[in-house]
């Protein structure tokens, strides 16, 4: 097992992934961090001994270019979701099934098409996705993803084991692709390793380089990243969001560190119910590096919540902007 968990044993417990884990700030364990898990793995901690903080990581990424020995934290943290399943094969027997059931309809998009895969709550609000295809579509062709796989998604957060023939479904017609705009992070993550050859590129960094879009920013707005897909290319990223912020003076939740802030609104414990973290709390911590702010922009649909719910200011997505 410890072979395959990302280099934990180069953890050499500096603490530096700390400064941006939301669990971290939330509890002040030191158990429930990758720190944690590291350094218990290096003591030949079992998996049962790690459930705990295993089930509570959000996977954000914000520990991961914090690393200073570059250790693949949130692999880690995946790798070992992924061995306790198997030693608890209940924990994701749902999952499985769905995934086994699931059919993907035949492909429609031509082979050089750019193509968009929404997430699952920007493919529910089909208003807004409407206007992130015409948004996106101004520049070049676009073609939206019949495939969304939420299912794999949820899969690669939660630790389950994905079909080959589930996974060549959805690779399939991605695979002919001239570059994919992604919108889930965790996906985001994983196409890069699955399809090198093709450019992918995440939602938010899509959508801000439009310049309808770009040109609404105000230097009042607080925009807030999706941080697993910014922490899964955090050195190109960081460049990025940087010219943004520069160019339209808004104020963005990164840290001292810019990595970013992240509300754990979207994360698997939160869906379940079972989050160590306040995701409302976390957005009011984030609101406190911009109190001057007197608009919320996010990339991601399901930070909107969290905002709204500890602040009487607009809290808008990014194709809302124009």
């Amino acid at each position: 097992m410890g072979g395959r968990l990302f280099g934990h044993g180069e953890c050499f417990g500096c603490g530096l992934c700390l400064l941006a884990c939301p669990l971290w700030r939330a509890r002040r364990d030191i158990r429930l961090s990758a720190q944690g898990c590291a350094r218990a793995l290096q003591c030949g901690a079992m998996m049962d001994d790690l459930a705990d903080a295993v089930d509570s990581c959000c996977l954000c990424g914000a520990c991961e270019p914090a690393c200073p020995a570059q250790i693949g934290l949130v692999g880690m943290i995946a790798d070992l979701r992924a061995e306790l399943a198997r030693h608890h094969p209940d924990r994701v027997a749902q999952l499985h099934e769905r995934m086994n059931a699931h059919r993907s309809p035949a492909p429609a998009a031509p082979a050089a098409a750019v193509t968009l895969v929404p997430d699952k709550a920007l493919k529910a609000h089909c208003a807004l996705l409407g206007r992130v295809l015409a948004l996106l579509g101004e520049r070049e062709k676009l073609a939206l993803a019949e495939d969304d796989g939420a299912d794999i998604a949820l899969a690669l957060e939660a630790g389950a084991a994905i079909p080959a023939a589930r996974l060549a479904r959805f690779l399939a017609p991605l695979a002919r692709a001239r570059r994919i705009i992604i919108g889930d992070g965790m996906l985001f993550r994983a196409l890069r390793s699955w399809l090198p050859r093709t450019p992918i590129e995440a939602l938010g960094v899509a959508m801000s380089s439009v310049a309808a879009v770009r040109g609404k920013l105000r230097a009042a707005d607080l925009y807030v990243i999706e941080p697993r897909a910014y922490h899964a290319d955090h050195a190109r990223l960081v460049k990025h969001y940087d010219g943004l912020r520069l160019e339209r003076g808004c104020s963005m939740n990164l840290d001292l560190q810019r990595l970013a802030i992240p509300t754990t609104a979207g994360s698997l414990p939160a869906i379940l119910g079972r989050s160590q973290v306040d995701a409302r709390d976390q957005a009011r911590w984030i609101l406190e590096g911009a109190p001057e702010c007197s608009r919320i922009v996010v990339e991601d649909l399901q930070d909107i919540a969290a905002f709204t719910a500890v602040t009487g200011k607009p809290v808008v997505h990014l194709a809302q902007l124009t």
